[in-house]
């Protein structure tokens, strides 16, 4: 097996959304796992709403990624905090605009808040380059 497998057995329920219930990573590839990153600027400003703050947090993993030697092609699990069940739409249409095929595995939760109140979003990956 030299690719990403897709799992997404027949005898449960498909995935609610745009990710994969599992995927199987061959042996001998190169791991990134990523801190969470927060809607937050290299000029400190955070923005109001959550759509802004996803943007910054998938921009960060986007310049951490690359700086591996990655892409987004290469993220196999997503996790996603927000503070407001109401944002998760909001959230997942960034989410979906950077997430490649085959899609990673996604979980998604509420929390009660972050270090700073004014932060709505957090996301953090993990990556696998196939060698």
């Amino acid at each position: 097996m030299s690719e990403k497998t897709v799992i997404n057995p027949p005898s449960i329920r498909r995935p609610f959304g745009n990710y994969s219930h599992g995927l199987l990573v061959p042996p001998g590839n190169s791991l990134l796992v990523t801190s969470g990153q927060l809607g937050i600027g290299r000029d400190d400003l955070v923005p109001p709403d959550v759509t802004a703050q996803a943007e910054l947090c998938f921009e960060a993993i986007g310049a951490i990624l690359s700086d591996a030697g990655m892409s987004f092609a290469d993220v196999i699990r997503i996790n996603g905090f927000v503070t407001k069940r109401e944002d998760f739409p909001a959230y997942m249409a960034v989410r979906d605009r950077y997430t490649r095929a085959p899609k990673p595995v996604s979980t998604l939760i509420i929390v009660s808040g972050f270090t700073r109140p004014e932060f709505l979003v957090e996301v953090e990956v993990t990556a696998a380059k196939i060698l």
